[in-house]
């Protein structure tokens, strides 16, 4: 362990929540260096739906590796890419009637944010771009400007302008915060001015699984439609199956003018990102916004096969619900035990339990790892005990994670009473 301490940056996080060595996984289980193996309820923070190393993709890989097959291509015609674009148009696209372009950006999700960001502003000639509290959204230059945490703001050294606030679902309790944007929108001197576009969570998976309803997101995109904004749906967390269909918006009957996609796009755990954009905003000059590396090949081929393999019909997205309603029913019953110290969170495979503190959580987390479960927090105060775990993680795997959570859980909180007589 001492190379990590003597050589790598401070900046490393989740290697301090989870100090050993890991070797192997597959699926939902990883196992470390010394044998100990750990059922992961984490899954690459929402990049590993699919699973470790699932082997479907793993051989498509090994394959095309096998037989020479283009590794680096920038953003050239490759049959790795082509064969991926007519699967997503085929597969995603057209069954859903949705018509969008589609641009790859730099591997990672907060280059399609930045990307997203450039695309909305240089379409409506407007600078501001209206955000939501507990929203997160990249630590990249722009992205942050976007992201609510000022946590991950306050290393960028400088002001990030052209960003608003508004509050998000539920923010202001019953209130419906739409109201509040829209009398913002209406006031001159509200100091909003006419945005150019809004930036939305379906499911705010760093700021505490907070979940926007169907109504909501109607109603969001009704006022960006009649105040003429641009509606970005940030789906890099929840999308790609984690809320039970592979958009986190479906289930609401809206179009977003462009949405943003990553984390488990490539299916394997391999950096890709893209931006869908509506046909009538893709006016990028060419070149205009590149990256060198917005051609991993590799994670084509993976993405195509996770694609062939999970989204050809409603089975895949069928198991996924099933197993969030097994998560919904052990969360709910763990909170009813605990009273009101204890608050479920979330939809599909992206729920929790939110604590009464920073604190609490944390230990719920750290005493979990020695149990053999691997599960982080999120939220504001890192309050929310939050399942991300693979969704093609085996029935008695799952409910095995869910009973050591549940253990946890009941040792901490008897531990904060005890301590509180």
């Amino acid at each position: 362990m001492g190379i990590y301490k003597d050589i790598e940056s401070n900046v490393r996080g989740y290697c301090r929540s989870f100090p050993v060595t890991f070797k192997t996984a597959k699926n939902a289980l990883l196992t470390d260096d010394q044998g100990t193996e750990y059922i992961d309820f984490l899954g690459g923070a929402g990049t590993l739906n699919y699973g470790h190393n699932n082997p479907k993709f793993k051989e498509a890989l090994i394959e095309y590796i096998e037989s020479d097959g283009i590794t680096h291509g920038l953003d050239m015609h490759t049959e790795a890419k082509g064969a991926f674009l007519e699967t997503f148009r085929d597969l995603i696209l057209e069954p859903r009637d949705m018509n969008y372009k589609v641009q790859f950006t730099g591997p990672t999700g907060t280059n399609a944010v930045e990307a997203a960001l450039k695309i909305v502003r240089m379409n409506t000639g407007r600078s501001t771009v209206v955000s939501f509290t507990n929203g997160f959204h990249g630590v990249t230059q722009g992205a942050a400007a976007v992201t609510a945490n000022g946590y991950y703001k306050k290393s960028i050294g400088m002001e990030l302008p052209g960003v608003q606030f508004m509050p998000f679902d539920g923010y202001l309790g019953d209130f419906n915060t739409l109201s509040y944007f829209e009398k913002a929108l209406k006031d001159k001197s509200s100091g909003l001015g006419h945005p150019a576009a809004v930036i939305v969570e379906c499911i705010q998976g760093e700021g505490g699984l907070n979940v926007a309803s169907k109504e909501w997101m109607q109603g969001l995109q009704d006022l960006c439609n009649r105040y003429e904004m641009l509606l970005i749906v940030d789906d890099i967390q929840a999308g790609c199956g984690r809320s039970g269909t592979f958009f986190s918006f479906e289930e609401f009957g809206i179009q977003p003018d462009v949405i943003t996609l990553s984390k488990s796009l490539s299916g394997y755990g391999l950096p890709f990102a893209l931006v869908l954009l509506k046909e009538e905003l893709d006016t990028w000059s060419p070149g205009e916004h590149n990256g060198t590396f917005r051609g991993n090949n590799h994670a084509f081929v993976t993405a195509r096969r996770a694609l062939e393999c999970y989204w050809a019909d409603d089975t895949f997205s069928k198991t996924v619900q099933h197993k969030a309603s097994i998560i919904r029913r052990r969360l709910k019953e763990i909170q009813a035990e605990h009273g009101g110290q204890l608050k479920h969170k979330g939809r599909g495979i992206m729920q929790g339990l939110e604590c009464i503190n920073g604190e609490v959580a944390g230990k719920i987390t750290e005493l979990a790892f020695t149990r053999g479960l691997i599960i982080e927090t999120s939220g504001s105060d890192s309050q929310v005990v939050k399942i991300l775990t693979p969704l093609t993680i085996e029935e008695d795997q799952l409910l095995k994670g869910l009973e050591i959570l549940e253990s946890c859980i009941g040792d901490i909180m008897a531990e904060q009473i005890s301590k509180a007589s």
